[in-house]
């Protein structure tokens, strides 16, 4: 089996695009930087330079620009089935929405079977193959967490068989990040998954998908101090990559580092407009609405909303671009307590129901924290029927989250009507349920924590111990949150805690 090393910094692409037909290409680009891979194939050798600037972008995310180059390879050498394998992965977006029902996993579902009918492989190359096989396998049927799991467990075998395979180390690490129970809060598999991957990044500082894997690992509220070192060094490593500029701020948002969130989301904007990439673009724009909102700057979030929000024809059928454009719009009302907004948000066309519950949760609050809770029932019935869609698909990770979003809401329904005693238990529930479980990376956090409502209740109620309580309870789950810092200030006033008042102050600027 040959091996195939290149070093993705000397090629000439600006940030890894052609330019578009009719436009004139610069004399001197920059050169692109994808960082540094190496992958064994029994490929021709004339597509090495090809496979493993494809198997870069894969690392990265990119991964229409990785299938174009898999592609590409496949048609010059058309016995390199790990050329199809790896148009096969390109559909599988492991911690992204997974490829629904639709052209994706057809696609990935062909691709997958046109690697496995080509003799001239490898078997570490087939076991990589029959493993994604098995994801596409049934489909119709088996549900995607199924699915995920059956390859997982054959990545498995395959890290068993080949222990001292980086490559194969390093894709079965995503493959248990990607599995990893939602309620599982002692983080098991992502600790696995970073053992596997800190001693390969150690040996492979410029290797792109160690330092980005490891972020992932490492994006909860225990872990992210470890996962600094990566965040700062993954923009350096692949910067070509919008992705690659962007997911720092997934450990930035963890330690309340807003200002170094909001420069990695300029950068990762404007690199994926450049490359026309919509979701990427999105999904930094809401990451950096969040991040200005934390440090105060309500008027360069609601610029971005409303950048957003001239967007033409945005494919919000997606997931992540759907959840963005919806998040965004929802997180300046709310964060604000600009309810009259609240009220007059509308959930985009064909949106899943977890993304419009988003809007239905907004204006619930917006009714009842305006002060007009009898108009707040419609929309709770709205998400009342969001969670039995998702509880119809037994998506068990949405379900729960839309619920605990449907208890707060009701808790502010409660809180209007005078039955405080019902709005704390009620909002009480919605954060216990919520704590239960990790943010997925397609967003920052919740757009407020319900552990921070029921700070904000508590405080309203004018029980300032217990709600400094719950405020520094939401800190400690995500940090530097202004909404629940300024509440802590103030309930930390109230009951004469000068010292919390002062070291509160200093963190809030």
């Amino acid at each position: 089996m040959r091996k195939s090393f290149v070093s993705l910094a000397s090629a000439v692409m600006l940030c890894g695009i052609m330019p578009a037909a009719g436009e004139e290409a610069h004399h001197h680009p920059v050169p692109e930087k994808l960082g540094t891979v190496t992958f064994a194939t029994s490929c021709a050798p004339t597509v090495k330079q090809g496979f493993d600037r494809g198997i870069a972008l894969l690392h990265s995310f990119a991964y229409d620009a990785a299938e174009a180059d898999f592609r590409v390879v496949s048609v010059a050498d058309p016995h390199c089935a790990m050329a199809w394998w790896g148009m096969a992965m390109t559909h599988y977006h492991q911690l992204w929405e997974p490829p629904s029902e639709g052209d994706d996993l057809v696609k990935g579902a062909d691709e997958i079977r046109s690697a496995a009918h080509i003799s001239s492989t490898s078997p570490r190359e087939q076991q990589f193959i029959a493993a994604l096989e098995l994801y596409y396998r049934d489909a119709e049927h088996a549900a995607t967490a199924v699915r995920a799991t059956r390859y997982a467990r054959a990545m498995a075998d395959l890290a068993r068989n080949f222990p001292d395979d980086d490559e194969v180390q390093i894709f079965y690490a995503l493959s248990l990040i990607a599995t990893a129970p939602p309620a599982d809060k002692s983080h098991v598999n992502q600790k696995r998954a970073a053992d596997i991957l800190e001693p390969i990044y150690r040996r492979q500082p410029q290797h792109p998908g160690l330092a980005h894997y490891l972020i992932h690992a490492y994006d909860s509220a225990e872990l992210a101090p470890r996962g600094l070192a990566a965040a700062r060094a993954y923009s350096r490593i692949a910067p070509s990559a919008p992705h690659a500029l962007h997911m720092p701020s997934h450990i930035f948002t963890r330690l309340g580092l807003w200002d170094d969130s909001i420069a990695s989301n300029l950068k990762a904007r404007a690199a994926a407009h450049a490359q026309h990439d919509i979701g990427e673009e999105l999904h930094a724009m809401d990451y950096l609405t969040y991040a200005y909102l934390q440090r105060g700057r309500a008027d360069d979030a609601a610029r971005i909303v409303a950048d957003t929000q001239a967007m033409a024809a945005l494919p919000v059928t997606r997931f992540k671009v759907g959840y963005a454009a919806t998040a965004m719009p929802v997180r300046l009302a709310v964060e604000r307590h600009d309810w009259d907004a609240a009220r007059l948000l509308e959930p985009l066309p064909a949106t899943a129901p977890q993304v419009s519950a988003l809007v239905y949760w907004a204006r619930a609050l917006g009714h009842a924290r305006g002060k007009v809770a009898s108009s707040a029932d419609a929309d709770i019935a709205q998400l009342e029927a969001c969670v039995d869609a998702l509880n119809a698909k037994g998506d068990a990770y949405w379900a729960t989250e839309t619920h605990a979003m449907l208890m707060a809401a009701q808790g502010w329904r409660f809180a209007a009507q005078g039955d405080a005693k019902s709005a704390i238990a009620s909002l009480r529930a919605a954060a216990d349920e919520e704590d239960g479980l990790e943010k997925l990376p397609v967003t920052p956090g919740p757009i407020v924590l319900a552990r921070e409502q029921l700070g904000e209740l508590l405080l309203l109620l004018h029980q300032p111990d217990a709600a400094l309580r719950e405020f520094q309870s939401a800190l400690t789950l995500a940090p530097a949150r202004r909404g629940a810092l300024s509440g802590a200030i103030a309930a930390a006033g109230q009951v004469g805690d000068t010292k919390t008042v002062v070291r509160l102050r200093a963190i809030l600027r």
